[in-house]
């Protein structure tokens, strides 16, 4: 597989060489209130996210309540107090404030996006111009959007929670069939919070070297450790979920991250991305007096006369390491010295006859 390994989402660049893209996630937390959703939005800004993201679906497009009333659902979708379908009737992002809250973000310099779970939703995500389109886990299987959405030659991000590696191969090579060959594939652990002990963060070497492509982490564990370790593996972008109360009612308050949660989200990997550095073993900066200080050379031990041959006796291995260093002892044993060395002194070369 042939993806681009540079991929240009409007104003910035997402490779393994730029820094993370941070996605916040705000789903369902706008609450249904449009000023709510801009005031998160700004928000989002301020904490360092560089998107702020939404979810766009008609819950009669997307559940059947008689379906899951076959179900004894034991996950988070069993804890509602109403019916899977008037949940999500409830915290619908209307499509008639898309237009209104990407034009404020776009006033604000940060990105607006959403993951689109119908073909209308697609189709708003082309006419809005969005920088990159989100494939949420759940439709890992519904090869028919992922097409189309791929098809809009988007810059996709497909999450790939609840999956297994064969059903991530067919939904890559159904957006390799298109010809858009900008994705990031993120692993995701697909439960509302996460454990931290299922995070599995090492299997974005496996994506990496499987599909020889970017990698990214949706990640709905507390806190930010999980972040931490996906970008030092490697991750490219990061998305958590965004509120600015937890205590909230609502689906995705109580495993979002406040603003102060997600700045220091934000600053820690930055900081991370810094100490990871590059494969290249070199000398630093800092460093370039300590090659001296604490490394050792060749000293006297005692007094040495002009002439006296040099042996194992009156050389010693000390700090720091002026002159000769000590891996060429064995070059200077039986050679004579060129001049009076005291106890203590380096011996350089040039004190060599």
């Amino acid at each position: 597989m042939n993806f681009n390994k540079k991929i240009s989402i409007a104003n910035k660049t997402i490779s393994k060489e730029n820094d993370v893209y941070f996605i916040a996630e705000i789903g369902a937390n706008f609450d249904g209130d449009l000023q709510r959703a801009k005031d998160l939005c700004l928000l989002a800004k301020q904490s360092g996210a560089d998107c702020a993201k939404f979810q766009s679906f008609k819950s009669e497009k997307l559940v059947s309540d008689k379906g899951f009333e076959k179900m004894d659902i034991k996950g988070v979708h069993g804890t509602w107090d109403k019916s899977i379908g008037d949940t999500f009737k409830d915290v619908e992002f209307p499509r008639e404030w898309h237009k209104e809250v990407k034009n404020y973000c776009d006033s604000i310099d940060i990105h607006f996006s959403t993951s689109p779970y119908d073909f209308e939703a697609v189709e708003l995500c082309v006419e809005l111009d969005l920088p990159f389109i989100k494939i949420g886990s759940g439709d890992i299987t519904f090869l028919e959007i992922i097409e189309k959405i791929a098809k809009t030659q988007k810059p996709i991000f497909l999450a790939t929670g609840d999956a297994t590696l064969s059903e991530i191969d067919e939904a890559i090579r159904t957006i390799q069939s298109t010809g858009n060959n900008n994705l990031v594939i993120m692993q995701c652990i697909t439960n509302y919070p996460s454990m931290i002990e299922s995070a599995n963060i090492n299997v974005l070497k496996t994506y990496q070297s499987a599909f020889n492509i970017l990698t990214g982490y949706s990640d709905h564990s507390p806190g930010n450790l999980v972040i931490l370790g996906a970008v030092s593996l490697g991750a490219t972008v990061v998305e958590k979920h965004f509120t600015d109360d937890k205590t909230l009612n609502g689906p995705d308050h109580p495993h979002s991250m406040t603003p102060d949660e997600f700045k220091e989200m934000v600053d820690k990997t930055k900081l991370l991305k810094l100490a990871l550095g590059s494969t290249s073993k070199f000398v630093v900066e800092e460093e370039r007096e300590t090659v001296t200080v604490q490394r050792r050379g060749l000293y006297a031990s005692k007094d040495i006369t002009k002439g006296e041959e040099f042996d194992f006796n009156n050389i010693e291995e000390l700090r720091p390491a002026l002159g000769i260093l000590p891996k060429y002892k064995t070059n200077i044993i039986g050679r004579h010295a060129n001049n009076n060395i005291s106890k203590g002194e380096p011996i350089y070369w040039e004190s060599l006859s």
